[in-house]
């Protein structure tokens, strides 16, 4: 009896969990590691769900390195900083770019993720570039990217549009 009523406890306080998350709206976030962070945005959270960066529309023109046309999308909490012109990007915002050819075709998709702690020299952003099959291209510290972003660390290190 005591056996079946904590395997009880267990199940109901499991559901309970889970459903304070659902009403919550938190996913868990991934860890800062290209796959972990692709499955997130293709699986957990698909970002093409998400919002489109402010001011700026689907295959909007883009410049070197990352495509001839550019979409941008923003995780919920990359867009509520954003619309509160909070001048910083939150812990867990995410902002994918779909780095597209000038025929339109798909060459990669680059994200940049907020994560605490991940690299206080570079904003604590985690970058990733993946090829247009989900291929991880580049990930992590990656130099060319925050050599490049520095020069818009005072718009928290993003160029797409203002945040303050």
């Amino acid at each position: 009896m005591q056996k079946k009523l904590t395997i009880i406890a267990v199940v109901c306080g499991f559901l309970v969990g889970t459903w304070a998350m659902a009403v919550a709206g938190d996913v868990a976030l991934p860890k800062a590691d290209g796959k972990a962070v692709y499955d997130y945005i293709t699986k957990t959270s698909p970002y093409q769900q998400w919002a489109l960066y402010p001011g700026k529309g689907k295959l909007y023109k883009g410049q070197h390195p990352h495509g001839a046309l550019l979409t941008t999308y923003v995780s919920e909490k990359a867009e509520m900083a954003l619309n509160a012109r909070a001048g910083q990007f939150p812990d867990g915002s995410l902002i994918v770019k779909e780095n597209y050819m000038p025929d339109k075709l798909l060459g990669a998709v680059t994200v940049m993720y907020r994560v605490n702690g991940y690299n206080p020299d570079a904003g604590d952003w985690f970058w990733a570039k993946y090829k247009a099959d989900g291929a991880i291209e580049a990930e992590g510290k990656v130099a060319g990217c925050i050599g490049c972003h520095t020069a818009a660390i005072g718009n928290d290190w993003v160029f797409t549009g203002p945040i303050k």
